[in-house]
């Protein structure tokens, strides 16, 4: 069971996604602005937010760049209207660790609270030693790779490609994350480096195991 904060100012939005994470064992707490849901997303009181960013008093943009700046770390799954590229670009540089789009299915918002709540759950990477997901692993002591039990040999851009996706697995990584994690370059909207390497990675690991999620980025189907 988990305490969710869903900062949201439809009314039938809210009550729809309480209900439902209620139905699942969730504890859920509803604020309808954005005064009033960064001051309880800050209370400590919460393991996952669920954050709309059309919101009155002060956005969702303004309201998780609050919530990083104060040091906040537990999880945000963005739930808004606004489906542009820039948005989504702008929710997941802000801090984001996940974006929805609406209208969504439910179905597939829980699936993305198991997610974050497990991820939140684990210990950090850096006190790991071994990432798998969906058959697919990586030893980041000895650097070696294997998928389905076999070994594969990998590129250094590689391994560090396939190292955020296995930190991240059922997570849509955008071509600007991917390239700052790999690559630490400003993201270039032109470039197709990207593009390339996932499929250099896809013939080595297997080319359904990396979903392209078209407008949005790329997904390592966990």
């Amino acid at each position: 069971m988990a305490r969710i904060l869903i900062i949201e100012d439809e009314e039938r939005i809210a009550a729809f996604v309480a209900k439902g994470l209620r139905a699942e064992g969730h504890q859920t707490t509803v604020m309808g602005d954005g005064p009033s849901g960064l001051d309880e997303a800050l209370s400590g009181n919460h393991d996952l937010v669920v954050l709309d960013i059309g919101l009155p008093g002060l956005d969702g943009f303004e309201v998780l760049d609050q919530m990083r700046a104060q040091g906040a770390k537990i999880p945000v799954i963005v739930l808004t209207a606004r489906d542009s590229v820039t948005d989504t670009v702008s929710a997941l540089e802000g801090g984001a660790d996940d974006y929805m789009p609406k209208p969504f299915r439910f179905a597939e918002l829980l699936a993305r609270v198991r997610v974050r709540l497990r991820q939140a759950a684990e210990v950090p990477a850096a006190g790991r030693e071994r990432l798998s997901a969906g058959g697919v692993e990586l030893d980041l002591r000895t650097r070696r790779a294997s998928a389905d039990g076999k070994s594969i040999d990998l590129s250094a851009r590689e391994f560090a490609l396939l190292e955020i996706f296995l930190l991240n697995p059922g997570q849509v990584l955008s071509r600007e994350q991917l390239l700052d994690h790999v690559w630490e370059v400003d993201f270039d909207p032109g470039s197709n480096v990207v593009d390339v390497y996932i499929g250099y990675l896809r013939r080595k690991i297997g080319s359904r195991r990396i979903t392209t999620v078209r407008g949005m980025g790329y997904r390592l189907e966990p």
